[in-house]
């Protein structure tokens, strides 16, 4: 048996604007927390896939509205990171494992007529399930995300952050979002990404993730993610992105899948001007709008 960490639920009392209730599922060993908001019998399903090192909290501007409209709104915390279990080996965190748990989150609630939006790591994750169970989903919204595979060198600001993440002696994820943002962050947001992490114990998760992206083109995952590139190249379900104009990691990144994928001709692709990398921290009431308004558009 692994060994892994628990968040003590008060660490999540009085978080500001999310009011909604837990629900867990078993993925493989660990359990997964995830946000189910709206009607359970909806035709649609959305899921919202956050990435490094915020959880579903990222979400809470952008539940409510697409709930309140009939949508089923799913959005879990990977493994490692807000409510669900955080393993403590960091050999345990691998890119394929956080694909396999993913996957058991969806086949596990059997969801079905996805739209996938999806964020950061999200988007590593969010494109491979699309790519390997394809007949659930239905459209796919990429927000300041990418699929790697190591053939492109990385941007200096992503090697800083790797050498950042992994020299500090303390993760501060609290600043890290506010750093990821624009605008200025209150104090109780940036508590409310700091809570999920009692010490450093608990960012096993967070610490891992940088190292897992595929830089170079021996990493052991990109080979599938070059076949999923290839599962692109073929998907003409809709695709649509959302990328911001202030994040200097992913920019540009958009061209990438306008280009390549058939489903994203002719889709009502935007830039969220005024937002950083989190965008949906800055700008989630409007990315909840031009979610729904992508559904009503691609029935």
């Amino acid at each position: 048996m692994q060994t892994y960490l628990e968040t003590p639920s008060d660490c999540f009392s009085n978080l500001k604007d999310y009011p909604f209730s837990p629900h867990y599922i078993s993925v493989g060993e660990f359990k997964m927390h995830y946000v189910d908001e709206g009607p359970k019998d909806a035709k649609e399903t959305i899921l919202l896939l956050h990435g490094e090192p915020s959880w579903s909290y990222l979400y809470r501007k952008m539940i409510p509205p697409l709930s309140e409209k009939g949508y089923r709104v799913i959005a879990p915390d990977l493994i490692g990171f807000g409510k669900s279990d955080k393993p403590t080996d960091l050999k345990t965190y691998t890119y394929k494992n956080h694909v396999d748990w993913l996957k058991n989150l969806i086949t596990g609630l059997d969801l079905q007529n996805i739209t996938l939006f999806c964020q950061d790591w999200g988007g590593l994750l969010g494109l491979r399930a699309v790519s390997e169970l394809d007949s659930r989903f239905a459209r796919v919204c990429a927000a300041n995300t990418f699929l790697p595979t190591g053939d492109i060198p990385p941007k200096e600001d992503f090697l800083k952050w790797l050498r950042f993440s992994q020299e500090v002696s303390k993760l501060p994820v609290g600043k890290i979002i506010q750093n990821g943002c624009v605008s200025k962050l209150s104090q109780d947001v940036i508590h409310a990404y700091d809570s999920p992490y009692p010490d450093e114990s608990y960012k096993a998760g967070a610490r891992k993730f940088p190292t897992l992206v595929p830089i170079s083109p021996d990493n052991p995952e990109t080979e599938r993610n070059r076949q999923a590139w290839m599962f692109y190249k073929n998907f003409k379900k809709p695709f649509i992105t959302m990328f911001s104009d202030g994040d200097p990691i992913t920019k540009g990144g958009d061209i990438f899948f306008r280009r390549t994928i058939p489903g994203a001709k002719g889709q009502k692709h935007t830039v969220i001007q005024g937002a950083g990398h989190f965008l949906q921290e800055e700008k989630g009431e409007l990315l909840a709008e031009l979610v729904s308004e992508f559904i009503q558009n691609n029935p």
